[in-house]
């Protein structure tokens, strides 16, 4: 296993992070259990999760993730030997379930406070390293979505200072060691960091948006305020939902995979374009003779911005796959022909 520092921290985090989302829906406890015992024997010190999953987003299983994880801690006793990062949610339709509905979340005090204490029970912890805003409050494009949309009456969300400040409080009473951001714009995490140094509050260390070889758009804006402002990226998605594997090509659709019991979810994988692209790189793969989903892997996890990789898996071979990307180490000519695929067809699945 490779490891990279996280932002300014001394933490030093594996380049492999294990996504758990599809624990408590698609994957039982034992699944889970499973899947964290071989990723930490393989070096993965890093987990991430959240409050929403299990995934897709339901009543019955919200909060089922994080008592996995906490069940797994309390049994093996190894709390210590894993960096963890969890989220808050964030206004949105459709979250009923949570606190007092969808359109009362957000990052103020007392949505802040409860969200981490309820973590924290089900986490079965008493601290979470890396706490990170799921998605913006404010109107952004995210989820699929290219095109910002100004709205003049997009006024409602909470200021970046009071925001700061209350993950700053967390910070002071040990619940929280470090602070970061998901689904955010470049424009935000310049704020949050410009706020931060002027106010003296924690600062964001990393990102975490999405990123694959058929979503590239984080090239364009944040890469350069990751590398420069040491906000790096913890890229989500890096098999586009699981397309890149190769799994789903001709129109196949495998037992129990995510497309197959959820056809509608995620259109931004569905397209065309996205289809052309993904044959292409899957063809690339096994011209080399790599697995699909490695060699997808390989890409993302040498990208210079990025921390740390967040794979997922709902089969042991799948997730054995996926490590095994951190022992592959693409060549010129590799980079070169994935260069002339995105040039051809860029950001099919945005």
């Amino acid at each position: 296993m490779r490891y990279r520092k996280l932002g300014t921290t001394n933490l030093s985090v594996s380049v492999i992070c294990l996504g758990t989302m599809t624990f408590g829906e698609q994957n039982s406890q034992q699944d889970g259990f499973d899947q964290m015992d071989y990723a930490l024997d393989r070096g993965v010190n890093f987990f991430d999760t959240a409050e929403l999953y299990a995934i897709m987003p339901r009543k019955e299983t919200y909060g089922k993730t994080e008592e996995i994880i906490g069940k797994w801690f309390q049994e093996k006793k190894n709390r210590d030997k894993i960096i963890l990062a969890s989220k808050i949610a964030s206004k949105s339709d459709g979250l009923e379930w949570i606190r007092k509905g969808s359109k009362y979340l957000g990052f103020d005090k007392k949505n802040m406070n409860d969200a981490i204490d309820a973590s924290l029970k089900r986490l079965k912890t008493d601290y979470i390293d890396l706490y990170q805003l799921h998605w913006p409050e404010r109107k952004v494009p995210r989820f699929g979505e290219l095109d910002y949309k100004y709205d003049p009456n997009d006024n409602t969300w909470t200021v970046f200072e009071e925001v700061l400040y209350n993950l700053n409080e967390l910070v002071k009473s040990g619940k929280i060691r470090y602070v970061g951001l998901s689904n955010e714009t470049p424009w935000g995490m310049m704020k949050f960091l410009e706020v931060a140094k002027e106010k003296n509050f924690p600062r964001m260390m990393s990102i975490q948006n999405v990123y694959s070889l058929v979503n590239r758009v984080f090239d364009i804006g944040h890469s350069e305020v990751s590398i420069k402002e040491n906000c790096g990226l913890l890229a989500y998605s890096p098999l586009a939902g699981g397309r890149l594997s190769g799994k789903y090509i001709g129109g196949t659709n495998p037992k129990n995979a995510r497309y197959t019991l959820w056809p509608r979810r995620f259109s931004r994988h569905h397209t065309e374009r996205g289809e052309k692209a993904i044959d292409k790189y899957v063809s690339l793969a096994n011209k080399y003779g790599i697995p699909p989903s490695t060699f997808a892997n390989a890409f993302v996890n040498d990208r210079p911005f990025v921390t740390s990789n967040i794979i997922g898996a709902t089969t042991m071979d799948q997730l054995k796959e996926n490590i095994d990307s951190i022992d592959v180490k693409l060549t010129e000519e590799m980079c070169s022909d994935i260069e002339d695929v995105h040039l051809a067809n860029p950001n099919p699945c945005v």
